[in-house]
């Protein structure tokens, strides 16, 4: 983050590293740490007081976990073996405590010699390993271990209150040795640069950085740690709200087509024929987009939406607005289906207005295309046509709309549905097809937390839709243990029979289609170790039709939907469905997202917790659209106890997609905010807890805001722009860049 020359230095080097080859070769490898700074950088995760014993009692199953105990017995035993069958086979077994549990140790072979004669009763150590079960205990095998030994000179209390880092390590690299690495390289960090402005430090009482990395590796008490933790909170939050905020600033620059509604037209005209008032919440948010298409420079907005909130009308009045305007407006949606239902949605709710240039259109009409990869060669021509000559104002199609050929006449506003479906090349690729950057409008159904917003799309302006329309009904949901209680699953499948009788539909939801490529079995992909645990690869679509079909929906008309499906034949299903011709669809989740069936009342998802909680609250969002009550049931197999079973009960107890998506975050974790991979694997946030630190964030959202009006290019600010260049490495950087 602060990279000057001896915080630059590799940890390895052809002539002289800093640490040993073998050590700096597995920190690049498994812990990504080249330089000197990023092992500053390596913080603690917790840490152990020597004299603090750690509960033995809470170790996790297959962790590699870090112990500091003491060791209460050690004996040797003898054994006979196939390598050894003259009984001289050797095993050592120490039992460490800590007061709140034991821990079996196990060594064998010729390994046991050295621990044997260090491990003696009473030794205190550091202990790191897996933990495995043998005969119903808890074991670490072949412990890598670090033996305690006070300095005579201190007494008993120091030598027991000495904090003691336990690092994020590696089965190939323990905790202490990386503590150790650290220790070498600590005295360069009085070199940090400190990326804070003096004034932003001390008016906040902030601990300058080379004291923050001194106490954070090398506390001497809990106050150490907080001050430091204090600070380097501070940083993160601070340089990358000063990145997202410069983002801010250059688009301000930009130049855009202001667009207006013409006083009397198509908007007007729209408004006019629609058989309900929009809810305040549209009203606000409408305006709110209003306001930044009238502006020169370009909008950048995230409309977030409860599941039905009715953001799709939203996009279409400012859509409608545009073209009114001019200008002409593209609709970016992530799946073909989902295309073709927004598609035919428009088309209804304009009706004679989307029927520009055609006979029976209305005189403010304008034509609305859809362009899909899928589509016919002279149905494309045609399209293609319409969007260069401005004979069609409004397009929808999916990324097709980003290749080469596809010209506009004047593209004046892009919206984006389902933001997190669409990398940010795609995004940048249609926004350069406007002669002038068009505005941006990303819709998503995920609700995200203030917080993670502001820093994940912190450079997008955030409208929120919190009240559902009329005549929405709210949707019902409970979870069914089908191991535990078998009759549950008989009784949801009798549910469904009973909403068919009284005149609705239903979706069954798998998380796998059950054809040949992608069964787990048959393509010799490795299991994950969820797989391995439950022996069962998920349900899938195409078994659980056949068996209902034959089973506990016999009788009822059951289609299947996935998205190896041809487009024509999805698009049949889907219109059979939408018509009411069919009763039950047994789909993956392609219709996770924006398909409106309003007469589909009861959604049962199979294997619930191979679910993500927002994927879940998307699938529950498409019952519950009409009149009459919605109900979802989530089919699981997992014990009472587990996590999954815990998520699912959360899922269960909400409609609030804003709480949900804490919960989703809290067992995540954040993910890398500025890197693409939004998942939780890696993450350039190491203090900073999105959640947690509201106001931490909202704060150095602030400064950071401050900072960046009155020295855009920071040149009064050299610390902070090469911590700046440090955070957005070239990868990084065009991720920002491109929004």
């Amino acid at each position: 983050m602060d990279l000057v020359p001896a915080l630059e230095e590799p940890l390895r080097q052809p002539l002289k590293s800093v640490l040993g080859p073998a050590t700096a070769k597995v920190m690049a490898e498994h812990l990504g740490l080249l330089t000197v700074g990023d092992l500053l950088h390596h913080y603690p995760r917790r840490y152990e007081e020597r004299g603090q014993l750690t509960h033995l009692a809470d170790l996790p199953m297959d962790e590699h976990v870090t112990v500091v105990a003491q060791v209460a017995d050690a004996r040797l035993h003898t054994f006979a073996s196939a390598k050894a069958p003259r009984g001289k086979g050797q095993r050592l077994e120490v039992t460490i405590t800590d007061g709140s549990g034991r821990l079996q140790l196990v060594f064998f072979g010729a390994g046991v010699h050295k621990p044997h004669k260090e491990l003696l009763p009473g030794t205190r150590a550091m202990f790191a390993g897996k933990v495995s079960v043998f005969n119903r205990r808890l074991q670490l095998a072949h412990p890598a271990y670090e033996l305690l030994r006070g300095d005579p000179e201190e007494s008993v209390e120091t030598w027991a209150g000495a904090l003691i880092p336990i690092y994020p390590a590696t089965a190939k690299l323990e905790s202490w040795k990386i503590g150790k690495a650290i220790q070498t390289v600590l005295p360069t960090a009085q070199e940090a640069v400190d990326p804070l402005p003096d004034t932003l430090r001390e008016g906040r009482g902030l601990v300058p950085l080379p004291e923050a990395l001194l106490k954070i590796h090398r506390p001497h008490t809990k106050a150490d740690i907080e001050d430091a933790r204090s600070r380097l909170k501070w940083d993160e939050a601070f340089v990358l709200q000063v990145a997202l905020a410069r983002r801010r600033h250059a688009d301000a620059q930009l130049p855009a087509v202001p667009r207006k509604p013409a006083p009397e037209g198509l908007l007007t005209a729209f408004d006019a024929r629609l058989p309900f008032t929009l809810t305040d919440g549209q009203q606000r948010v409408s305006r709110e987009i209003f306001d930044d298409l009238a502006t020169d420079h370009p909008m950048h907005r995230l409309l977030q939406g409860e599941v039905g909130s009715g953001k799709t009308m939203v996009a279409l009045r400012a859509m409608l607005a545009v073209v009114d305007a001019g200008g002409q407006a593209a609709m970016l949606a992530p799946t073909e289906v989902l295309a073709q239902q927004h598609h035919r949605s428009v088309v209804e709710m304009m009706g004679e207005l989307a029927e520009g240039g055609m006979l029976g259109g209305a005189e403010q009409a304008t034509k609305v295309v859809l362009l899909t990869g899928s589509m016919g060669a002279a149905a494309r021509r045609h399209a293609l046509l319409d969007l260069t000559t401005g004979e069609a104002g409004i397009v929808i199609g999916t990324h097709a709309l980003i290749e080469d050929k596809v010209q506009f006449h004047d593209l004046g506003l892009v919206v984006v549905d389902e933001q997190h479906r669409f990398g940010v090349e795609q995004r940048d690729a249609l926004r350069g097809k406007g002669k002038q950057p068009p505005h941006l409008l990303v819709m998503t159904a995920t609700p995200i937390p203030r917080t993670v917003a502001m820093t994940v799309f912190g450079d997008l302006e955030t409208s929120v839709l919190d009240q559902l329309p009329a005549g929405r009904s709210p949707i019902a949901s409970h979870v069914v243990p089908a191991a535990d209680k078998p009759h549950f699953l008989s009784r949801a499948w009798e549910r469904v029979r009973e909403e068919v009788e009284n005149g609705h539909q239903a979706y069954v939801v798998c998380p796998r289609i059950g054809d040949e490529e992608d069964d787990p079995q048959k393509s010799g992909k490795k299991k994950s170790a969820e797989d391995e645990a439950e022996k069962r690869p998920p349900l899938a679509v195409l078994d659980v039709a056949d068996q209902l079909t034959k089973g506990p929906l016999q009788g009822l008309r059951v289609e299947v939907l996935h998205g190896r499906m041809h487009p024509d034949d999805k698009d049949a299903v889907m219109r059979r469905f939408a018509a009411g011709e069919t009763h039950v669809l047994v789909a993956t989740t392609v219709i996770e997202v924006g398909v409106n069936v309003p007469n589909a009342t009861a959604m049962v998802i199979m294997d619930a917790d191979r679910f993500g909680v927002s994927q879940l609250h998307q699938l529950r969002g498409r019952v519950g659209r009409g009149s009459a009550p919605g109900l979802c049931l989530l089919v699981t197999e997992m014990p009472e106890a587990s996590p999954a079973r815990q998520r699912l009960g959360a899922v269960a107890s909400t409609l609030d997609g804003f709480e949900l998506s804490r919960i989703d975050l809290e067992q995540r974790r954040e993910g890398d905010v500025l890197g693409q991979a939004q998942s939780g694997a890696r993450t350039s946030l190491k203090v900073l807890a999105v959640i947690e630190d509201e106001e931490i964030i909202a704060e150095a959202r602030e400064e950071a805001t401050a900072v960046v009006a009155n020295d855009p290019e920071l040149t009064r600010l050299p610390a902070l722009r090469t911590a700046l260049d440090a955070l957005l490495d070239e990868e990084r950087e065009q991720y920002l860049e491109k929004g």
